[in-house]
């Protein structure tokens, strides 16, 4: 199974990009966010989610291991297939869709393309208290992640897109680690924690955020 590639991006299409690495081209599918900081000629690395059917074998890439894990939990849900799994990412990162799934963000969860009302509360209540996905080397919750990932070296002139996060999900880990030790659920303990986040902004601490998810839970 791969796990990653690092090498240099020959061309890139509406939905893929073709990756050399050590002279053979890697065909990989890739959802709008990755694909727009991936220009020709750049040297990259990214993660991989491969899907073997009967009929085909698909690489997906991903410039980090959290949106690889969130990719391949989302196609557990009834109804989210690989398509739709790429657009919810397009619109939500890793932070925001833990975000969405402890506080049941029906709404921001339906701004991806190809989710409807119907299948975005599908989406809530079953990502609703659940741990975080398990990383590429099979830890659970997000501290295991890999920073790996991303553009090494960006083509010239190629735009890159803004990736908007709140605290690292290493730091959001920590918290509702803190939170399940003081006795508290996990499923509390992750929408504390996710409301913590969304009022201190992207900069701030485990402590913090420990506070401000005991007075969420305290109200």
């Amino acid at each position: 199974m791969i796990g990653s590639l690092k090498g240099l991006v020959a061309a890139t299409g509406e939905d893929r990009v073709l990756i050399e690495v050590g002279g053979v081209g890697y065909l990989v599918f890739a959802g709008t966010r990755t694909l727009s900081r991936l220009g020709q000629g750049a040297a990259v690395h990214v993660f991989i989610e491969t899907q073997l059917r009967e009929d085909s074998l698909k690489l997906y890439g991903f410039l980090s291991d959290a949106e690889r894990a969130w990719f391949a939990k989302l196609q557990e849900i009834s109804g989210v297939g690989a398509k739709v799994a790429l657009s919810i990412l397009d619109v939500l990162s890793p932070n925001q869709l833990m975000e969405a799934a402890a506080l049941e963000d029906k709404v921001s969860i339906a701004r991806a393309n190809g989710v409807g009302p119907k299948l975005a509360a599908r989406i809530a209540t079953e990502l609703k208290g659940r741990p975080p996905p398990a990383s590429l080397m099979g830890q659970m919750g997000t501290s295991g992640f890999s920073e790996g990932g991303s553009p090494v070296t960006p083509a010239p002139d190629t735009p890159q897109a803004p990736v908007v996060e709140g605290p690292a999900l290493a730091d959001r880990s920590q918290a509702v680690s803190a939170l399940l030790n003081l006795g508290i659920a996990q499923p509390e303990a992750l929408r504390a924690v996710a409301l913590a986040s969304r009022s201190l902004g992207d900069e701030t601490s485990v402590g913090a955020l420990v506070k401000a998810a005991l007075k969420e839970i305290g109200r």
